[in-house]
């Protein structure tokens, strides 16, 4: 996901996308320590989106 993307989103959308990460972060490492997960860069991404949007949404409070 684009920071440009993330940026458009309203505080509340931000909030509830943050939450939906987290929830598939938890899902994905479960996956991971049965040898479900196919697609273990999507660990990476995930972490790295949740990372965005706490950035933005820490940007937008302290402006």
């Amino acid at each position: 996901m684009k920071a440009k993307e993330l940026r458009e989103k309203n505080d509340q959308e931000l909030q509830e996308l943050h939450e939906q990460l987290r929830e598939e972060l938890f899902r994905m490492r479960l996956k991971k320590h049965t040898n479900q997960l196919q697609q273990t860069h999507r660990l990476r991404e995930t972490r790295r989106d949740i990372a965005r949007v706490k950035t933005i949404l820490h940007q937008r409070r302290s402006a």
